[in-house]
């Protein structure tokens, strides 16, 4: 959370944030990095969009914090049904857990889309899929330069990179 400075965006989430089960996340690798820094990311970068836009930048930066907000219930499935399926867990762990709305709803389930086939119903909900889809993107890329500094002998060029990036997804 130290990671960004905004005063507005640190007091939407602090609630969340704060919550145990929330805090669980922090023990789950997404994207070669934690669940947890992942939800920050997206929903920082929601906000900041969402924001600038006019929008109901508020709910959506919420919607966008929990958008992946399940711990174990779906990492035995398969990488496919995983994607498909997270999604309606996450509303579910949010509703459970805390006091969202419709249209959030409708956001956290609908970020997987065309994976999930339902669209999202609102402009925050197709701006909440590309901005997810962007981090995921950003972390994967991030995650393999770190793996190079690792492993010095390993160079991937960024052809391989994406094509690694695209296997992970669909393995």
């Amino acid at each position: 959370m130290f990671k960004y400075s905004n005063k507005e965006f640190k007091s939407i989430i602090s609630t969340y944030i704060m919550h145990p089960v929330f805090q669980e996340m922090k023990d789950f690798s997404h994207h070669g990095h934690t669940r947890y820094d992942h939800s920050l990311r997206v929903a920082y970068h929601t906000y900041k969009v969402t924001k600038a836009l006019h929008l109901n930048y508020k709910e959506a930066t919420v919607a966008a914090l929990l958008h992946d907000f399940f711990t174990d219930e779906v990492i035995a499935e398969k990488s496919i049904n995983r994607m498909r399926h997270h999604p309606k867990v996450a509303a579910k762990n949010a509703s459970k857990y805390f006091s969202i709305n419709e249209k959030q709803k409708n956001m956290i389930e609908t970020h997987m889309f065309p994976v999930t086939l339902s669209p999202p119903a609102y402009l925050e909900g197709w701006l909440l899929d590309l901005i997810d889809d962007v981090v995921a993107i950003y972390e994967k890329v991030t995650s393999l330069e770190n793996s190079k500094k690792a492993y010095p002998k390993k160079r991937l060029n960024p052809v391989t990179s994406i094509l690694l990036l695209i296997i992970t997804v669909f393995k």
